[in-house]
């Protein structure tokens, strides 16, 4: 079908629920690492108790992007995935802080991001649904900017409510998690389900444009075993574009998830000289936090001038020099030895960040089915979660074995991650990206 084109408020009522969504993603992945720890993890074993959030994402993602194609009623296709979601992450994230062990907050990660999927993963696919191909680079710029913005106040909450506001202390709960984490979670938690009730009360979904034989496709394809069937079919018939950035995905992600497990142990460890459970590594994780309010702010800074780079110069350009401004500014973190130095690194993995978050998605709206969106896009998150599980299994021995147990190392393996990924984006077919 022809879509219209859509004007900037109606690009970001569609689009806002994104902020939520972020708001309680940012909060998991500035604390998660230091709420482990304040429960009695130590280095090795954390990479392991992270396995939760891309194991959920591999099994959760192409499941909800195949059923949300196959869906309507009245609330419409996308939007009732937004609303459960974000009702089953808004518990969760009361939950969080009152973990009392260590296999607790594990468990009650794998529900969070379970939850979280539910929600994020139908969301790009409503860019697809709703904008045209001329449109599409913006949707998604306009989702990264929202995503920035979400999590700048998401991730330096807990330093927020400790020095602006005098929440200090631990919580009521009798657990060593710190009151601030606690109130920032249950913020969180109202900040996600609000947002995406905005955007399910502020946009309309296109119907089917044939009702009658979507609901008889519907009926001859149901069943779980029909499912799968058509996911690994549509697995081997991926487009080329799409295989392409298998493994640029592969490496962005590695990289990341080297940042959000380890970066702010090291920040505490080595930058404040703190131990587990002292004053110093309360301080060090809480700047921690405001490092990664940096980078997302800078992302939220950067994706307004995003809106205007896509309009000039391809997604594959744009999206190799910002990975290589990112990978430079993970490496530089080994090279600094206060707290303010470590803005001016943020500041760079913020430029990556808001390519990442747009521009690959971008290149693949463009050359997969439309009615296969939601799918592909589930589809397309097996190259986020798959490095995020190589990540969990494999840095914990890599830690006690090549990196010394120095935190600050895995740091420099992420940067050198994302440096590789961009090297791989110049390898992505130029032909057909040529609409991208």
């Amino acid at each position: 079908m022809n879509k219209p084109r859509l004007s900037f408020w109606q690009i970001w009522n569609m689009s806002f629920g994104f902020f939520g969504i972020q708001f309680g993603w940012g909060l998991q992945m500035a604390n998660m690492s230091a709420i482990y720890q304040y429960l009695g993890a130590d280095e090795s074993t954390i990479p392991l108790l992270w396995l939760a959030a891309p194991l959920t994402g591999l099994i959760v993602q192409p499941l909800v992007g195949y059923y949300s194609d196959r869906t309507w009623c009245r609330l419409g296709r996308r939007r009732p995935y937004f609303l459960v979601g974000a009702l089953l992450a808004s518990l969760s994230l009361i939950a969080m802080p009152n973990s009392s062990s260590l296999w607790m907050a594990a468990g009650l990660l794998w529900i969070l991001d379970a939850s979280v999927n539910i929600s994020m993963e139908p969301f790009r696919a409503y860019v697809g649904d709703k904008l045209n191909k001329k449109q599409r680079k913006v949707g998604f710029a306009m989702q990264s900017l929202l995503i920035g913005l979400g999590a700048v106040l998401s991730s330096s909450l807990p330093w927020i409510l400790s020095n602006w506001f005098g929440v200090t202390g631990e919580s009521a709960s009798g657990n060593a998690i710190p009151h601030s984490v606690h109130v920032a979670f249950y913020v969180g938690s109202v900040v996600f389900f609000c947002a995406v009730l905005y955007t399910v009360l502020s946009t309309k979904e296109y119907p089917p444009e044939d009702l009658e034989a979507f609901e008889a496709n519907k009926k001859e394809t149901a069943g779980v075993g029909n499912a799968f069937k058509e996911i690994f079919q549509g697995i081997g018939s991926m487009p080329r574009a799409m295989k392409q950035l298998a493994l640029v995905q592969f490496f962005t992600w590695f990289g990341l998830f080297c940042m959000w497990i380890y970066f702010i142990p090291a920040v505490a460890t080595y930058i404040f000289e703190g131990e587990q459970g002292s004053p110093e590594y309360q301080s060090g994780a809480e700047w921690g936090g405001v490092c990664f309010s940096v980078y997302n702010g800078v992302a939220f800074l950067f994706s307004f001038l995003l809106l205007f780079l896509v309009r000039k110069f391809s997604a594959k350009g744009i999206h190799t020099v910002c990975l290589v401004i990112g990978g430079c500014g993970l490496v530089s973190v080994m090279m600094v030895n206060s707290p303010n130095a470590l803005l001016l690194s943020m500041l760079a993995v913020g430029v990556a960040w808001a390519s990442i978050l747009s521009m690959p998605y971008a290149i693949l709206a463009n050359v997969i089915p439309s009615e296969k969106m939601g799918f592909y896009m589930g589809v397309f998150n097996f190259f986020i979660v798959l490095p995020q599980i190589a990540a969990s299994l494999g840095l914990g021995k890599m830690m006690s074995s090549l990196l010394g147990g120095n935190t600050m190392n895995a740091v420099l393996l992420g940067g050198a991650s994302m440096l590789l990924a961009a090297i791989c984006v110049r390898f992505v077919d130029d032909d057909e990206m040529a609409e991208a």
